[in-house]
């Protein structure tokens, strides 16, 4: 389960039957680019039907609102979110409350508040539990969904419960339309919903999970070889990106490696299917070359140009080799897949693959909460701004290189073409956080990824298992660079094996290229923080 909240689709994209109607509950969705095409849906079915049309993907385990508002006597459809049902039920009404004001309050900032909410509960009953249980276990939740719209002065008109292939209405009793037994949900595609979306090209993309399984380690003996490469890897990179002449070769070396893959990627015969074009890429991609780019994407001046394929003929073999390297993040080095994981969700964003930009972003975050580009990105596209300009500055960077690094630079060393950095330990111009939102009422500084740094520059505990490693388990025998060098502005992270305990983390105070661009872009439409 994905316990993050997101919005998702266009904010409008429908339009419903208003109250002085008969049948309230129809549904009016228009086609993206054809507004002539219009589909009306008058029942609790035809909604239940329109929900994975309605995100892009068939929810699971989820919470979902879609906003509705008026216009010339219709209601039309606004934001969605997603929420994960929380296990606890002690937190649902925190989870109702928070993904309701999300919604209404990102709505009212593009201008458009919700008049009125359709809310979806979906769940797939747990062994032994039928669908109705599920239903009736999660009423308490849909009660807290519609008072807290109520408290907004949003009412709920309809709340479905989707489950094991039926669906049941918690505002409707009547026995005729709704029985206690629920409605079976049509076949996938044979709705007349289902009919307009195909003619006009909107596809349905499976559930969330297919999604993340491109994007997650698979359990298979290659994963022994995988880890032996990463270690080797680790070895011989670390103390290499650690030295300044080092880090630079190490980066040229990256960044070669991952251009020479792309073009193979881009090369490689198309296969039918995503599985197939999983494993297609992931044969084409050796444990050693995935080792050197996971350890060498660690350094985040790397990872920042890495950033710049991400349009045009560069974008797809991008994208794919991410994945790739997602999935290659095994065992110990799940912390690592951060930086790829990121690099994808951007590059799926920056395409206009906004679904596959949050779940990449929001499992980079799992993965490492304290990397702050994903943090960045992940709410700026949960916000729904526009990713221009971040590319604006990747671009200018890859033009002042091009140039032989006209331009000023920032403490890392990466160019900076709009004359200057936000740095993480200072203030920000609108109003005094920085760009992850953390005032440090301490006063203490702040290193790229939120973290405080002592006199030492090492990373203050902040829970049991920040220790330091036991003379039995040397820290030498596997470390990760992500924190910065003191002297020069680099990133520089030591990290131990999973095996021992985990050693502190050496950060420093200057933002990246690419963070500090998206501090800015997130900031330009007065909604970022």
């Amino acid at each position: 389960m994905t316990n993050h909240s997101e919005t998702t689709g266009p904010s409008e994209n429908g339009d419903i039957p208003g109250p002085r109607q008969s049948n309230g509950k129809a549904l009016v969705p228009s086609v993206p680019g054809a507004d002539e095409h219009q589909v009306t849906l008058r029942t609790p079915a035809e909604l239940a039907d329109a929900l994975p049309y309605l995100l892009g993907y068939r929810p699971e385990d989820s919470i979902v609102l879609a906003a509705l508002r008026d216009r010339e006597g219709r209601g039309r459809f606004g934001g969605r979110a997603r929420l994960g049902i929380p296990a606890n039920t002690d937190d649902w009404s925190c989870a109702a409350r928070q993904l309701v004001q999300g919604l209404v309050t990102g709505s009212e900032r593009r201008g458009v508040r919700p008049e009125q909410m359709v809310a979806y509960l979906c769940q797939e009953p747990a062994p032994g539990e039928t669908g109705r249980e599920v239903m009736e276990r999660l009423r308490p939740l849909a009660q807290r969904l519609r008072v807290e719209c109520g408290a907004l002065d949003v009412p709920v008109v309809e709340a479905l419960c989707i489950s094991a292939g039926r669906f049941w209405s918690y505002c409707c009793d009547d026995q005729a339309c709704c029985p206690a037994e629920g409605l079976p949900m049509g076949l996938p595609g044979t709705s007349v919903l289902a009919a307009a979306a195909t003619y006009a090209g909107i596809q349905v993309r499976g559930s969330l999970s297919d999604l993340r399984a491109r994007l997650l380690p698979g359990e298979s003996a290659s994963a022994a070889d995988q880890t032996a490469a990463l270690d080797a890897a680790a070895t011989s990179l670390v103390a290499r990106i650690l030295d300044t002449e080092g880090r630079s070769e190490v980066a040229r070396e990256t960044l070669e490696s991952a251009e020479r893959i792309m073009h193979r990627l881009a090369g490689a015969p198309p296969v039918s299917g995503v599985p197939a074009e999983d494993l297609r890429d992931d044969h084409l991609l050796g444990d050693d070359e995935a080792a050197a780019l996971i350890l060498g994407l660690q350094d985040r001046t790397t990872r920042d140009r890495a950033a710049g394929w991400m349009e045009g003929d560069e974008a797809a073999p991008a994208l794919r080799l991410w994945r790739a390297l997602a999935r290659r993040c095994v065992g110990p080095y799940g912390e690592h897949a951060a930086a790829p994981l990121t690099l994808a969700g951007w590059v799926a964003w920056s395409t206009g693959d906004e679904l596959e930009a949050r779940e990449a972003l929001a499992m980079a975050l799992g993965a490492d909460p304290d990397y702050l580009f994903a943090r960045l990105l992940h709410q700026a596209c949960n916000e729904g701004l526009d990713p221009e300009s971040i590319r604006r500055c990747l671009r200018a960077e890859r033009e002042d290189r091009a140039a032989g690094g006209v331009g000023q630079t920032g403490p890392d060393g990466s160019a900076r073409p709009d004359g200057g950095a936000i740095p993480d330990g200072g203030p920000s111009p609108d109003g005094g956080t920085r760009p992850d939102g953390d005032p440090r009422p301490d006063g203490g500084p702040v290193s790229h990824g939120g973290d405080r740094v002592g006199a030492t520059g090492l990373r203050k505990p902040c829970a049991p298992r920040e220790l330091a490693p036991t003379p039995q388990q040397p820290s030498a025998r596997r470390h990760r660079t992500r924190g910065p060098n003191p002297a020069d502005g680099t990133r520089r992270r030591a990290r131990t094996s999973s095996r021992e305990p985990r050693a502190g983390r050496a950060r420093g105070r200057s933002g990246s290229q690419a963070e500090d661009a998206g501090a800015r872009g997130h900031r330009t439409r007065g909604d970022g923080q």
